[in-house]
């Protein structure tokens, strides 16, 4: 995290982008408040350290960690060595329809400039992530795009469109969240080449990868992006330095990241160490 504090006054305190209201009276958070910036600081920064919260608030180590255990309890964070990370367990439970609400707004920003990667005539892999779905919508003007796709929802969402030739994987079938993975679907991918691969993924951290809750359709991704020139990785900025389930790749394994400007600068800064190029919209 290794906030900038800046003194605005005798009532707040800036925290990179987050503003902290303090007590007119001791400038001290009461715990509820304290706690309420914690959950802003993971939301913003992706995760937080002790030794850095117990320099911010100007309170003991012991009286972090307990805070970060009442909201861990809670199921608003996750306990990690030295500090804590925001959880999206709640967002991993949702259905398909649900997903697609959650953050839809930054996930269409994010749809719009992929789509402008996108050419006439080009060859295109597609997984079955929420933000992919937007990312068709935004490509049905383009002419003469062929799609190639394991998800069900977005094979029917080009299907409506006379400028898109699909092809939909085979394989074995994921009903609740429509998608095909298995033997059948990797042997077929290998058949083809595209110009892109656009992922939509559930977490994207330097040290772990990138990452989805779906450990099912894995494969099907890794082999996606072994048959492109270019792997082009979507997720919103809560998904930036969070880790899912099961291990697509590393990092440094893909060429663009397009996310939200609010997502962790500190992550996207060691993503961009990686040699990826990191867009934001």
């Amino acid at each position: 995290m290794n906030p900038t504090l800046t003194m605005l006054g005798s009532s707040w305190i800036n925290v990179g982008e987050v503003f902290i209201m303090l007590d007119r009276n001791n400038e001290e958070l009461d715990i509820d408040n304290r706690r309420k910036m914690i959950l802003k600081l993971i939301d913003t920064e992706g995760k937080v350290k002790v030794t850095e919260l117990s320099k911010l608030f100007s309170i003991s180590d012991v009286t972090v960690r307990n805070d970060l255990t009442e909201l861990e309890v809670k199921g608003l964070l996750e306990r990690v060595h030295g500090g804590a990370i925001g959880t999206n367990k709640s967002y991993s439970s949702m259905s398909l329809i649900d997903r697609m609400k959650t953050n839809e707004k930054e996930k269409r920003d994010i749809a719009a400039v992929c789509a402008s990667m996108i050419t006439e005539g080009d060859t295109v892999m597609i997984n079955s992530g929420t933000t992919c779905f937007f990312i068709m919508q935004e490509l049905k003007h383009i002419k003469n795009l062929t799609v190639v796709t394991n998800s069900i929802t977005i094979a029917n969402e080009a299907g409506n469109s006379n400028n898109i030739y699909v092809i939909l994987l085979g394989g074995n079938f994921n009903t609740r969240y429509q998608f095909t993975y298995g033997d059948d679907a990797v042997n077929q991918l290998k058949r083809y080449k595209a110009d892109k691969c656009i992922l939509s993924v559930d977490g994207v951290n330097t040290e772990e990868g990138i990452t989805t809750y779906h450990h099912q359709e894995v494969e099907v991704n890794r082999q996606m992006m072994t048959r492109v020139n270019k792997t082009v990785v979507t997720a919103d900025y809560s998904k930036i330095g969070r880790s899912g389930f099961a291990l697509i790749s590393g990092v440094d394994s893909i060429d663009i990241l397009v996310t939200n400007e609010k997502a962790s600068q500190i992550e996207l800064n060691n993503i961009r160490q990686k040699g990826v190029e990191v867009r934001l919209v």
